[in-house]
C-alpha cells in the first residue's frame, strides 16, 4: 500500500467514478426465470446463469453489492476514497425482455430506486436513467421523466436490444430525446447476441475478458460510421473500458472507413462531415472502467486529449483499492489528474 484512500479530496481532487452498477431484486429474479425457461440466450445464460446462481466469494458478493444501494455502499466508497458514484442498473438492464410492458414497468421502478437512493445520499450519488429500448417513444419520454423529475444526469444503455443497435432509425426518437435533455449516452456492454458470440462462450471470452468489449465497440462505430454525430452535433456518448479498444485503433479505423467511402463498397457508408477522429475528440468520453492501466489511460488521453477521458471504478465487478492508487499515482500532470479524476465528470454529467 502506497498511501491511504481518503474522500474529500486530500489529493487535490474528488473521485467521481462515472460507470458504478446496481441491481433490483426484480431484474435478477427476471433473469433467473429466462435462464430457466429457456428463453435467455447464450450470453445471458453464460453470464447470469452463474452470478445469480453461483455459490463463489465473487459471485455472491457482487450480487450482495449489486443489490445495496445503503450503507455498505457508501461504506465502500469511503474505504477506497470514493468521493462520488454515478449509478446506473447493471447490464443488460432490462432490454432481454420480451414483454415490453414488463420492461417499461420493470425500468420505471428500478429508476424510482435509484432517485430514491439518491435523495437519500445528494453528496455521494448520481443517477442515470436506464430505459427499455424496445419502446422507443417510451424510453424518450422516460429520458425526459429522467432528467426534468428525478434529477438524473444522462442516460445508460447496454448496447445491443435483442440484436438490435442504436443506428436503426427506429431509436431516433431516443437520441431526439437526448439532444432535448442535453444529457450524454453511457453505451454499456452487455453479452454478445447470439449471432455474434459465436465459439466466444466455449473458449471462456464471451464476458468482460473479451467479448463485451468487441460488441460494445462495435456499437459505437455503428453509431459514429452512419453519421450519428452529424445528425446530433451536441450529442456526448461514454463507453467503458478503455474506450473499448477503438483509441488504439483508431488510425487503422479512421484509414478503412475512408477507403471504404471513397471505393462505395458498403452502400451504408458514406461520406461523414465530421470525420471518426475528429467525432472521438469532440463527441465520444471514455472511461477507466475495468482498464486501470497507465498504459492505456496516457494512450486514451494522447488520442481523445485530456478533456475526453474520466475515471470509473466498475463496481461491484472491479472493486480494488490498488486500483484507485494505480490513478493517484500516474504519471500525468496535477492539471490533467484534476480533470481525470473530477473535472471532465463534472463537465460532461453538469454536477
Amino acid at each position: 500500500m502506497t498511501h491511504e484512500l481518503k474522500t474529500g479530496g486530500d489529493r487535490g481532487y474528488l473521485r467521481i467514478a462515472t460507470e458504478e452498477a446496481f441491481a433490483t431484486r426484480e431484474q435478477i429474479d427476471a433473469y433467473l426465470r429466462m435462464v430457466k425457461d429457456g428463453t435467455a440466450d447464450k450470453g445471458m445464460t453464460s453470464l447470469w446463469g452463474f452470478y445469480a446462481q453461483s455459490p463463489s466469494e465473487r459471485a455472491t458478493l457482487i450480487i450482495d453489492r449489486l443489490l445495496d444501494l445503503g450503507e455498505r455502499r457508501i461504506a465502500d466508497m469511503d474505504s477506497t476514497g470514493i468521493d462520488i458514484a454515478i449509478l446506473s442498473l447493471t447490464a443488460p438492464g432490462v432490454q432481454p425482455l420480451f414483454d415490453a410492458e414488463e420492461a417499461k414497468a420493470m425500468v420505471t421502478r428500478a429508476n424510482n430506486s435509484l432517485a430514491d437512493a439518491c435523495a437519500k445520499y445528494p453528496t455521494r450519488y448520481v443517477g442515470m436513467t436506464s430505459i427499455a429500448p424496445q419502446a422507443p417513444e417510451w424510453s424518450a419520454a422516460e429520458i425526459r421523466r429522467g432528467a426534468s423529475e428525478l434529477g438524473f444526469k444522462g442516460v445508460m444503455v447496454n448496447s445491443h436490444t435483442q440484436g438490435h443497435y442504436l443506428d436503426e432509425p427506429q431509436f431516433d426518437p431516443i437520441f431526439r430525446a437526448l439532444a432535448e435533455t442535453g444529457q450524454p449516452l453511457y453505451i454499456h456492454p452487455q453479452t454478445l447476441p447470439d449471432n455474434m458470440i459465436g465459439g466466444l462462450i466455449d473458449a471462456g471470452l464471451d464476458g468482460a475478458i473479451f467479448g463485451f468489449g468487441v460488441e460494445t465497440g462495435m456499437h459505437l462505430l455503428r453509431l459514429m460510421t452512419t453519421g450519428i454525430f452529424d445528425r446530433y452535433p451536441d450529442l456526448q456518448i461514454a463507453v467503458g473500458h478503455g474506450g473499448e479498444a477503438i483509441p488504439y485503433w483508431l488510425y487503422r479505423i479512421d484509414y478503412m472507413h475512408k477507403a471504404g467511402v471513397a471505393s462505395q463498397r458498403y452502400p451504408r457508408l458514406k461520406p461523414l462531415k465530421k470525420d471518426i477522429v475528429t467525432c472521438l475528440r469532440e463527441n465520444v468520453l471514455a472511461t477507466t472502467s475495468g482498464l486501470p492501466a497507465p498504459t492505456a489511460i496516457k494512450l486514451m488521453l494522447e488520442v481523445m486529449g485530456e478533456d475526453r477521458v474520466m475515471y470509473a471504478m466498475d463496481y461491484p465487478y472491479q472493486y480494488v483499492a490498488d486500483e484507485v492508487r494505480t490513478h493517484d499515482l500516474l504519471d500525468i500532470s496535477d492539471a490533467t489528474k484534476k480533470k481525470l479524476m473530477q473535472t471532465n465528470a463534472e463537465r460532461v454529467f453538469k454536477l
